[in-house]
């Protein structure tokens, strides 16, 4: 009986590294720069000068925050009359107010 339980945590724990080792190699289908154009294509983010917030949420994008469709609301104030934070991004006619990671993102525009 003990041997047969010692041969299951075996199983296990190799099962569990085998699984760990897949992970971690796993190579990803999408660039960040293709992520960034799509969550781009798909979505406003409403900024703000010295926001932050705002800064916080472009240095997840890094250097492809170029392909994001972005409103800083302290130079276009007539274009965030709705907008009651930042950052904020609209999505398919929805607000998402405050930092938003890029899986979020992803999923929120189906990218």
């Amino acid at each position: 009986m003990k041997s047969k339980k010692s041969l299951i945590t075996i199983l296990v724990i190799l099962s569990v590294l085998l699984l760990a080792i897949f992970i971690l190699n796993k190579k990803p289908q999408e660039t960040t720069e293709d992520i960034a154009k799509c969550i781009g294509n798909n979505s406003v983010l409403y900024v703000q000068l010295g926001c932050h917030a705002c800064e916080t949420q472009e240095k997840l994008f890094g250097e492809n925050i170029k392909h994001i469709t972005k409103v800083d609301c302290w130079f276009e104030r007539e274009k965030c009359t709705d907008i009651q934070v930042t950052p904020t991004w609209t999505i398919k006619g929805q607000k998402y107010e405050g930092v938003q990671s890029i899986e979020q993102l992803k999923n929120l525009t189906n990218c």
